[in-house]
C-alpha cells in the first residue's frame, strides 16, 4: 500500500509557464521606465482638436478683448488712446496664453490682425478704419467659398480633411460632397452677412455700431456656422460605409 505521508511529500515538477505572444502579463508586472508610452490611439498622441488649439472657449473670448477694448476707449477718449489700448490688450492676450501654456499661434496671428487695424485706423485717421481689414476678410473668405462650390472643391471639405489628413477621396463620394457643399453655403452666408451688414455701417461712419457687430458677428456667429458644420458632415460620414 501506498503510504500517504510518502504521498504528501512526494516532489512535484511545474512546467514553465509560456505566454503567447501578444498575451497580457501578470497586472502586477513592474514596467521599466523608459516604456511608459501611452498607446497608440490614447491621449498621448491624440491630435488636438481646432478648438483645442485656440485655448477652448476662454481663448476664443480672449481673442475678441482686443476689439471690445477698442470699442470702449474709443467711444470715451478717442482714436489714439483707443488704438494703444487695443495693442496692449492684445499683447496681455499673449501672456495670457504663454502663463497657460496654452498654444500661442492663435494669440499671435490675433495680436499681427490688430496691429494692422490699428495701422490703417492711424493712416486713414477714422476709427472705422479699425475694422476695414476684417471686413476685406470677410469678403475674401465668401468669394472663395462661393467659388469652391462652383468648381465642386467646397471649402469646408478641403478646411476639414486638411485639418484631419485624411486626404481628397471625400470628393468621389456623392453624400459627402453635398454634405461638404451644404457646409460651404452656411458659412459663405455668415461671410456674405459680415461683408452687407458692417459694410453699410461702415459706408454710414457708424463706427460705434460697426464695433458692436463686429462683435456679435464675430466668434458667436462663426461658433454657430462650425457647429453646424460639424453636424451636417458627422451625419454624411455616418452612413458612408466603412472599407
Amino acid at each position: 500500500m501506498n503510504d500517504p505521508r510518502h504521498q504528501q511529500d512526494a516532489p512535484t515538477t511545474r512546467l514553465p509557464r509560456i505566454d503567447a505572444p501578444g498575451a497580457p502579463g501578470p497586472a502586477d508586472a513592474p514596467v521599466p521606465p523608459g516604456d511608459r508610452t501611452p498607446p497608440a490611439g490614447t491621449e498621448g498622441d491624440r491630435t488636438p482638436t481646432l478648438l483645442e488649439q485656440m485655448g477652448g472657449v476662454p481663448g476664443i473670448i480672449a481673442s475678441s478683448v482686443p476689439v471690445a477694448v477698442f470699442v470702449v476707449v474709443n467711444l470715451i477718449a478717442g482714436l489714439g488712446p483707443a488704438l494703444w489700448a487695443a495693442l496692449g490688450a492684445g499683447a496681455l492676450v499673449l501672456v495670457w496664453r504663454l502663463a497657460r501654456r496654452d498654444p500661442i499661434q492663435p494669440a499671435i496671428s490675433g495680436l499681427l490682425g490688430v496691429g494692422i487695424a490699428a495701422l490703417v485706423a492711424r493712416q486713414t485717421g477714422e476709427a472705422r478704419g479699425f475694422y476695414l481689414p476684417g471686413l476685406l476678410t470677410s469678403a475674401f473668405f465668401a468669394l472663395a467659398a462661393i467659388v469652391s462650390m462652383i468648381a465642386r472643391w467646397p471649402l469646408a471639405g478641403v478646411i476639414w480633411n486638411g485639418i484631419n489628413s485624411r486626404g481628397m477621396e471625400w470628393r468621389q463620394n456623392r453624400a459627402l460632397l453635398r454634405a461638404y457643399t451644404l457646409a460651404t453655403g452656411i458659412l459663405a452666408v455668415v461671410f456674405v452677412s459680415r461683408v452687407i451688414v458692417q459694410g453699410l455701417l461702415y459706408d454710414a461712419n457708424a463706427e460705434t455700431w460697426l464695433g458692436i457687430a463686429r462683435l456679435a458677428m464675430g466668434y458667436p456667429l462663426l461658433a454657430v456656422a462650425i457647429l453646424a458644420t460639424v453636424l451636417i458632415v458627422r451625419r454624411a460620414e455616418g452612413g458612408v460605409p466603412r472599407s
